[in-house]
């Protein structure tokens, strides 16, 4: 009978040591592509170099410099330039990013395969979409691709955006700009009322006998008190809301007319129309079959990975994850979220505990900021917004407070962009 072999302290600690090194080499063989250089996207490239400097991590995006829609209000009412809001992707690359120009195409979940624009086939282990969202183009009768070159969306920053500038420079002092507001879900709640608030700021300045009529297809929004008690006090009687109780809900689009037709059939003609159409999450997600049949990408709370299939992961404006708004500030910080989950899962180690927060400021004029600001958590699977956590701006805040928030939101937009973006 052989003799039983007791183990020596020696081989106990060098078998402790074999899992930790395996785990290394298998995370730095890891290959992580995240698509989508935006608000979500690039924070989880930043922040996976940052916590696993040993995987290789690539960002897909076509545009070489990828401009935001907060703060685009702003360049629509003069009071920032373009090439302010735009920023280019050195920051990343120097922080160890490989960075490739080119649209993403398709995904094979099961081969877990992403095919390019330009034929490239990239194999991965972990994938990120941050994709934004897609018009849903067939929502609004007549509302097509064609008719946003007459009507603007300017719901994604660039082209459209400065189309919508070029209209209101070339609209004669008197005329009416009609914007129609889509139903809950979309990008940026408070967006288009503060968008509202710009044009009437440009009015006041260059067209002051012009008007704005907002046709809603809901009864509240965002910020609703804050943004029509500033209205009032900077504008007067320029801005009118319509809501959808009242008949604002459009349903049809003459672009060539540059009118809207109403759910009760009042048509409203604009000198400018700016038509929000109801969206969706950016193509590629639905190519990666994560989305279900709303057109949103459903997430598991605790980490953003996709409950359609493992090893995808979603962020930002193209997610469901209420009460969490669909805005810049939040999917910052789903990414960080995701990062660390990701690099945690690669590296062996214990998953954090995921913890969300948002700050969304809009600006009503110059000196006159308002904000809401909200706190989460995955609790149960899904997200919840702990009670007294978050709040909007004071109704009776005074000038001083109008003018720091104004100030905090300048703040905030540099600091997120130096966090995302910056070298």
């Amino acid at each position: 009978m052989a003799a039983a072999h007791h183990p020596t302290r020696r081989t106990v600690l060098a078998g402790a040591l074999v899992l930790p090194a395996l785990v290394q080499a298998r995370a730095a063989s890891a290959h992580v592509i995240v698509v989508g250089g935006g608000f979500g996207g690039a924070t989880a490239a930043r922040y996976l170099r940052r916590h696993a400097p040993g995987v290789r991590v690539t960002l897909v995006e076509p545009a070489e410099r990828f401009y935001t829609c907060p703060f685009s209000n702003l360049v629509l009412a003069g009071l920032r330039s373009w090439d302010s809001i735009g920023h280019g992707y050195a920051g990343l690359r120097a922080a160890g990013v490989d960075v490739v120009h080119a649209r993403a195409e398709d995904v094979d979940a099961s081969a877990r395969t992403l095919r390019l624009s330009t034929g490239q086939v990239l194999r991965w282990d972990r994938l990120v979409l941050s994709p934004g969202v897609d018009m849903r183009w067939d929502a609004l009768e007549d509302y097509g691709e064609a008719a946003a070159q007459r009507a603007p969306h300017a719901w994604k920053a660039g082209e459209q955006t400065l189309l919508l500038r070029r209209q209101l420079q070339a609209m004669e002092d008197g005329g009416t700009f009609v914007m129609a507001i889509p139903d809950n879900p979309f990008r940026c709640p408070p967006g288009p009322y503060e968008r509202a608030a710009m044009v009437a700021h440009y009015f006041k300045q260059h067209k002051p006998r012009s008007k704005l009529l907002l046709l809603d297809a809901k009864d509240s929004f965002s910020k609703q008190a804050l943004f029509q008690q500033g209205w009032k006090a900077l504008y007067g009687d320029m801005i009118e809301w319509v809501g959808q109780k009242d008949d604002g809900q459009v349903m049809r689009v003459d672009a060539a007319r540059l009118e809207v037709e109403t759910a009760f059939g009042t048509r409203h003609k604009a000198a400018v129309l700016n038509v929000i159409p109801p969206q969706k999450a950016g193509f590629i997600a639905e190519r990666a079959g994560v989305t279900d049949a709303s057109g949103w990408v459903p997430v598991k709370a605790e980490s953003f990975e996709s409950r359609q299939a493992s090893g995808i992961y979603a962020l930002g404006d193209a997610t469901i994850a209420a009460p969490m708004p669909k805005s810049g500030f939040a999917a910052n910080t789903q990414g960080k979220v995701a990062a660390a989950a990701i690099a945690a899962d690669l590296l062996g180690l214990p998953a954090p505990t995921a913890s969300y927060a948002n700050t969304c400021y809009s600006l009503i004029g110059p000196g006159y900021g308002i904000s809401v600001a909200g706190v989460y958590r995955a609790e149960g699977g899904k997200l919840v917004e702990p009670a007294g956590s978050g709040g909007v701006s004071p109704l009776d805040g005074n000038a001083d407070y109008r003018a720091a928030e104004a100030r905090y939101g300048e703040a905030w937009y540099a600091a997120i962009s130096a966090d995302i973006w910056g070298g």
